[in-house]
């Protein structure tokens, strides 16, 4: 009698799972057929539609879907019906092998999912083209002239990039070494940076600003941000107070803590000079080879980040827009810093644990501090975000990742630093680090010890215990900690009032 009892349970629990299973899948397959849906929605440009102005939403409602697998009644769960529920047979494997109905059946399923996949990819594939197809291009037509400020390396293979997508376009770098200057112009080829790569024939180089800025319709700004604000005075009388300035440059000013998009107005002396920021996972030697890449461009006027994205994308660069200045430009400027944080992880030999809870770590501080100022939390998730902090902190072609591989090493930075023939961003943004964390009452214990490494104020292996060491807590104390210390803020404020 016992065994009995053992045997109906364990059925009941097969059952269950039988059914449990059944609904799943038919979920699964019910989302599979609502994002065709989505896909072939009639207020974009689709082809699937034969008349866009005869086709509304209500007829997409109303029409019958192209594989909609609860458009069949799933059968009764038996647990439910409250009857009483027979042992079940166990069906072994072999069993099923040897079914053919069974083995038949589970075919069909999987042909009818491939088929619902195959016709999906394909409605997309149809949409893109032809959506690509009308898409604008006329400010890519109308625009003859670009410049680049900055003949290094992301400023050169950006140059090359614009080039190749209008052979009529002329682009001119504006740079100060005469020697990289005549060899562009002779060799069309950037001796110092990419002496393998042939520059475009429309690629010019000149070391005067009066020529370069001549008839310009966009300026692509690629100068290091320490240096950016000297340079941009000195040029800023050859500047039109009309020409959008498009900052590849990612960081933020030491001292005055500023970003690109307050100091290319403050430096030239217009505070309405148009800005969009550049952003995103890219190394220049990829961009050189033509390499898949994806970008963001930011800037608060819809219709610049568009034209812009009309100058930059092609087929092997997506550009994205976005409106979220702020977070772009903070999230590419900490990233380098972090990149310093995980080279010290890969030089003091750490392992991936280490590695791992540091960058996520390093990301949660960057977006504690980015939302602080007004940024989007979404943007720092993004391309200009995580993709970037991505790119930088576990890829060895990384400058900033590659100084703190050395300061792990137990190199002196003086000597990291005057071995390199670029510039690593990171060691001056970390200096700003400390004091946006004490503005923005924000805290940031990764990327502050990464800063006081570079000030020679501790050890990497002292940041390593003292980080280690820090008080351990839980997510509900944490939270609770947090909410108090906003109601004593706001116990402040209306004290004040």
């Amino acid at each position: 009698m016992k065994s009995t009892r053992v045997q109906i349970g364990t059925s009941e629990k097969r059952a269950h799972e039988h059914c449990i299973s059944a609904f799943v899948d038919e979920v699964h397959l019910s989302l599979a057929s609502s994002a065709m849906a989505a896909l072939i929605d009639p207020s974009l440009p689709n082809p699937i539609f034969q008349s866009q102005s005869r086709l509304r939403l209500q007829n997409l409602q109303s029409a019958k879907p192209i594989y909609s697998p609860l458009a069949f009644p799933p059968k009764p769960c038996p647990c439910s019906a409250g009857t009483t529920i027979d042992p079940v047979p166990e069906t072994t494997q072999t069993e099923s092998l040897g079914n053919p109905n069974l083995s038949r059946k589970g075919s069909d399923g999987r042909k009818d999912r491939r088929k619902v996949v195959r016709i999906a990819w394909e409605k997309l594939v149809r949409w893109s083209r032809s959506w690509r197809s009308k898409a604008k291009t006329d400010v890519l037509e109308r625009t003859n002239k670009v410049v680049v400020l900055g003949g290094g390396s992301f400023g050169t293979a950006m140059a090359a990039h614009v080039a190749n997508n209008k052979a009529g376009m002329e682009v001119y770098m504006l740079l100060r070494d005469p020697h990289v200057c005549r060899s562009i112009n002779e060799s069309h080829c950037n001796l110092k940076y990419f002496p393998e790569h042939k520059l475009p024939e429309n690629v010019f180089a000149t070391t005067g600003a009066k020529e370069a800025f001549m008839g310009a319709n966009f300026c692509l700004h690629a100068v290091p941000v320490q240096f950016s604000s000297s340079f941009l005075e000195g040029i800023s009388e050859h500047v039109d107070s009309n020409l959008p300035f498009v900052s590849l440059s990612k960081g933020l000013e030491l001292n005055t803590l500023r970003m690109m998009s307050q100091i290319i107005p403050h430096a030239l002396g217009n505070p309405r000079q148009p800005f969009v920021a550049l952003s995103g996972p890219s190394f220049a030697s990829e961009l050189m080879k033509r390499l898949p890449t994806a970008m963001v461009v930011a800037s608060k006027d819809k219709n610049l980040a568009s034209a812009v994205q009309q100058i930059l994308a092609s087929q092997h660069l997506r550009i994205s827009t976005s409106s979220d200045v702020t977070g772009v430009e903070i999230a590419g400027a900490l990233k380098n810093v972090l990149a310093i944080a995980a080279g010290l992880v890969e030089g003091m030999n750490l392992g991936n644990n280490s590695m791992a809870a540091l960058v996520a770590q390093g990301c949660s501080e960057i977006r504690w501090l980015a939302t602080k100022m007004g940024a989007k939390s979404a943007t720092v998730t993004g391309l200009s975000g995580s993709g970037d902090i991505m790119l930088t902190c576990f890829v060895n072609l990384s400058r900033n990742r590659t100084v703190g591989v050395r300061l792990g090493r137990g190199e002196k930075l003086d000597d990291i630093l005057s071995s390199m023939n670029q510039v690593a961003e990171g060691v001056s943004t970390a200096g700003a680090v400390i004091a946006l964390a004490q503005k923005y009452n924000v805290k940031m214990p990764v990327l502050t010890a990464v800063a006081r490494i570079i000030d020679n104020e501790l050890t990497p292996q002292k940041a390593v215990l003292e980080l280690m060491n820090l008080p351990q807590c839980s997510i509900k104390l944490l939270r609770y900690v947090c909410a108090t210390a906003i109601l004593i803020l706001l116990e402040k404020q209306v004290e004040e009032v």
